[in-house]
């Protein structure tokens, strides 16, 4: 799409609570969010002039593992591209900064009916189970 604007490492906890409310509902907080962000490897953000419209994040060790997290594009700009511009950025920051002649474990999360589009990456499923606790702070 014409117009957009990738940016990296700039995504704000405020940004990311706005877009993550237009797909998944009430978002986490802001001081949660605030610190996900500063201890985030690399975010990916794009915009449409002043409009957040499509994040991503990564997560990991830098050296053997890493994690894709919360790709997230607004329902009225999916279909045009933009979740592989996010893919492809965040691939591209692994072949940046991984260890050269090394093989890298990328992992991500997704519903069963968003599959199909990782699978256009070379993204497949194995055996492993994922397990989760939503566990409460005291």
């Amino acid at each position: 799409m014409d117009g957009l604007i990738i940016k990296h490492n700039e995504l704000t906890a405020e940004e990311f609570i706005e877009l993550w409310e237009t797909v998944w509902g009430k978002g986490p907080s802001p001081e949660q969010t605030r610190l996900a962000m500063e201890h985030t490897m690399f975010r990916v953000s794009v915009f449409d002039g002043d409009k957040i419209v499509a994040m991503a994040r990564m997560i990991g060790d830098m050296g053997l593992d890493y994690y894709i997290k919360d790709v997230i594009v607004r329902p009225e700009y999916q279909g045009k591209g933009i979740g592989r511009m996010l893919i492809d950025e965040l691939l591209g920051f692994i072949n940046d900064h991984g260890v050269r002649g090394t093989d890298i474990f990328v992992e991500l999360c997704a519903m069963p009916d968003k599959m199909p589009f990782y699978e256009k990456f070379g993204f497949d499923t194995n055996e492993a189970q994922r397990m989760k606790i939503m566990y409460s702070v005291k």
